[in-house]
């Protein structure tokens, strides 16, 4: 989930904590919990600063080892430990079960949408990702705010936020339903689908999909359960190339294909250099696919600059590209 996500499903988690009997009769450990499942609820992202550095690491990295079985071991020891050097009159137990409740219910809920996290790691590296809901969902996002503002107006903290999360386990539900049926659909419209990918938009009735084939890709949308296709790609498999391998060993590119399981790809000469194109298929947006990886080589096949990354027009690529070189 996003961000200001996690930062309201903190919060309402120290409401909800007010059902604990041990903090609903000391105030200082309230207080403390409240840090605890804010802090909590944001610290598996901590890899967000991945950002600086490049692309590459960050998208090789993200919801990767700080999302993993350890971290949400690791997680709420630090920051109940640190919570606790500062407030040492709360009960350090309550303090670190709901803090931990609160990184766990963080990489939880992120396997939830088509990104995913490496949430089983050590034991396995794979990406578990549910693809139901969307990065940022509004319904998810409302109805935490819509239960700060009654908390804000009096009412019980506790049973209002075990209701919502009543209601959002419907909503998980329901999200598990549409996603199973538009699979259906999408197969008696391709009968030869040997993979579906559904991305979730921020739209409740839509659907981005990208259906893999023998010998095609198909990238179609759903609207209300109806299932349009869009564009159909042939599906060619990698050349032996020297000009591609040479491209794959830019940092750029080999995160691109460390995260993408669908695209195609584009080898062309402009003028005195080799430009290597993959193209993701599941994010289309008004006709263009936002994520790729573009490489330029030298003749002698060095790499002269490379991106990857979300770009929604040519020309911002192309700034990207010039200020990389």
């Amino acid at each position: 989930m996003d961000t200001g996500t996690h930062f309201v499903m903190g919060i309402a988690l120290g409401g909800l904590a007010t059902l604990d009997p041990v903090i609903a009769q000391s105030p200082v450990t309230a207080s403390a919990v409240i840090a605890g499942t804010i802090l909590g609820s944001q610290a598996p992202d901590i890899d967000t600063v991945l950002k600086l550095r490049n692309n590459a690491v960050y998208i090789r990295n993200h919801r990767g080892i700080t999302h993993s079985i350890p971290a949400v071991l690791l997680w709420p020891l630090i920051i109940s430990g640190a919570i606790f050097a500062i407030i040492p009159e709360a009960n350090f137990l309550h303090l670190w079960l709901w803090t931990f409740l609160a990184v766990f219910l963080h990489v939880f809920v992120d396997i939830f949408n088509a990104y995913g996290t490496q949430a089983l790691r050590p034991i396995s590296s794979k990406w578990v990702a549910l693809g139901v809901i969307n990065t940022f969902d509004p319904f998810i996002f409302g109805i935490h705010v819509a239960g700060l503002i009654l908390w804000g107006f009096g009412f019980p903290p506790g049973y209002l936020f075990l209701s919502i999360y009543g209601i959002l386990v419907i909503y998980y539900i329901s999200r598990f339903r549409e996603q199973a049926f538009i699979k259906r659909v999408v197969k008696q419209q391709i009968p030869g689908a040997r993979k579906i990918l559904l991305s979730p938009t921020m739209r409740f009735h839509r659907w981005k999909i990208a259906v893999i084939t023998e010998k095609n890709y198909y990238v179609a949308r759903a609207d209300n359960g109806y299932v349009k296709i869009l564009d159909t790609f042939d599906r060619v498999p990698l050349p032996e190339s020297e000009i591609l391998e040479a491209a794959k060993k830019d940092i750029n590119l080999a995160a691109f294909l460390s995260f993408s399981p669908v695209y195609r790809f584009e080898i062309e000469q402009i003028k005195e250099y080799y430009e290597v194109r993959f193209i993701d298929l599941r994010y289309r947006s008004n006709g263009y696919y936002p994520f790729v990886a573009v490489v330029h080589l030298d003749s002698e096949l060095n790499i002269l600059n490379s991106y990857t990354g979300w770009i929604f027009s040519e020309a911002k690529l192309q700034k990207k590209l010039n200020i990389i070189l």
